[in-house]
């Protein structure tokens, strides 16, 4: 039987060994895939570049087809490593609005949500 996941992988240039680390990793490591930078007047009062996406951040998404807008995030899917964005939705054929997800290196944190205990204690340590 084949193993589903290996450390190794992600030491390999291949890109399809590359994918396959993303697609088959475990929770705990694919939580560090949805991340995303900071905006440059965060990254100066928190000192750091980047920091995991929460719900309640408010982004800016800087590729794709909705580049430039600003929202909340509503939603993070650390299993499919995805991110929904609150007004980020497409028409669909029958006429009705589907949300859209974004993928989290396509954005940018513009605000900070502080709610939570242990992200605090997370930024303390740093």
């Amino acid at each position: 039987m084949k193993t589903k996941f290996s450390r190794s992988w992600v030491k390999s240039r291949q890109p399809r060994k590359q994918r396959k680390y993303r697609h088959n990793a475990p929770l705990h490591i694919k939580q560090k895939f949805v991340s995303a930078h900071l905006s440059k007047d965060l990254r100066k009062k928190y000192n750091r570049r980047s920091m995991n996406l929460r719900k309640g951040d408010d982004v800016k998404i800087m590729r794709g087809r909705f580049k430039n807008k600003t929202g909340k995030i509503e939603e993070v899917s650390v299993k499919k490593t995805l991110v929904y964005v609150s007004g980020i939705e497409i028409a669909k054929r029958d006429g009705t609005k589907a949300r859209r997800p974004i993928n989290p290196s396509n954005m940018t944190i513009t605000g900070v949500n502080m709610d939570d205990k242990m992200r605090n204690k997370a930024i303390e340590r740093k």
